[in-house]
């Protein structure tokens, strides 16, 4: 891990206010391999892609798509923040940042929301508006946003026996919001999961998201900084981690702007997650 990553860490641990933003959890399990078949888990009118149950029925892991099936990568970007959690958070932590939004639109940028029910709850309108734009699929970040495993980025962690049920009440959460078509995949806070936790969801018929590329946007001041990383880290297939929220993250607007050209000149197409699912599903 560089410096840069290295020091955005300490500032999530002391925050707690986003994660995912720092290494990858060390007790994270081997992602199963890809399978057909999948179950959905919550409605959508085109039954989006989900993986196969892994071993023993766990729930699957996704970090990235094929390698070798073109130059496409993800990006997605995690709403996970509202305005009474945390000294950093404020006034307008909405997604509907006019920024943000207005280059993904203007660069025409595919991306995927992983979204918390209680982000839905406080900004149901953003959270209707993302569910209904189609250049955006949302997906399911907990309703909490607490840890699914110990020692997560100083999060606040949910015992065993509630893990499922909090998925299900960020669910419900959207479709109180106006949201009714999240699909059934889901990051868990922080990117902290091991057995245990993949266990406790089984059976949801849920794919849970990873990544393979962290961005460092959180609490990072240094919007080149960030944009190197990103540029240095994409490979074919990759799934960028980044966020939505303007306090905390800062310069995501300026990366995306900066990124995404480069990208392109480099080859690569934006894709949603759940086509990157779809082509690993078909790859032999």
């Amino acid at each position: 891990m560089i410096p840069l990553a290295r020091r955005i860490t300490a500032v999530c641990a002391l925050g707690a206010a986003l994660a995912a933003c720092g290494t990858t959890d060390p007790a994270r399990s081997t992602r199963p391999a890809p399978a057909k078949s999948p179950v959905t888990a919550s409605p959508s009118p085109t039954r989006p892609p989900v993986l196969a149950p892994g071993p023993g029925g766990l729930t699957p892991v996704f970090e990235h798509g094929p390698r070798d099936r073109g130059k496409t990568v993800a990006f997605t970007f995690d709403a996970d923040m509202t305005a009474d959690e945390g000294p950093r958070a404020a006034a307008g932590e909405h997604f509907d940042n006019p920024g943000l939004i207005g280059a993904l639109h203007t660069l025409k940028v595919p991306a995927t929301i992983f979204m918390t029910g209680r982000w839905a709850e406080q900004y149901p309108d953003e959270a209707r508006s993302l569910g209904g734009d189609p250049q955006f699929e949302v997906a399911n970040h907990s309703y909490s946003h607490y840890a699914f495993t110990p020692s997560c980025y100083g999060l606040p962690t949910v015992d065993t026996a509630h893990m499922r049920s909090d998925v299900e009440r960020a669910y419900t959460a959207f479709r109180k919001a106006g949201l009714r078509n999240a699909l059934p995949y889901f990051r868990f806070p922080g990117g902290c999961y091991d057995q245990q936790s993949l266990r406790a969801l089984s059976g949801l018929g849920m794919t849970a998201i990873q990544w393979d590329v962290v961005s460092g946007d959180a609490f990072a001041t240094d919007a080149d900084a960030v944009a190197r990383q990103v540029l240095d880290g994409v490979r074919p297939g990759s799934v960028v981690v980044m966020h939505c929220t303007r306090s905390a993250a800062p310069t995501t607007e300026q990366v995306v702007r900066t990124v995404v050209p480069e990208l392109r000149r480099r080859g690569y197409t934006f894709v949603k997650v759940s086509q990157l699912i779809g082509e690993s599903r078909g790859h032999r």
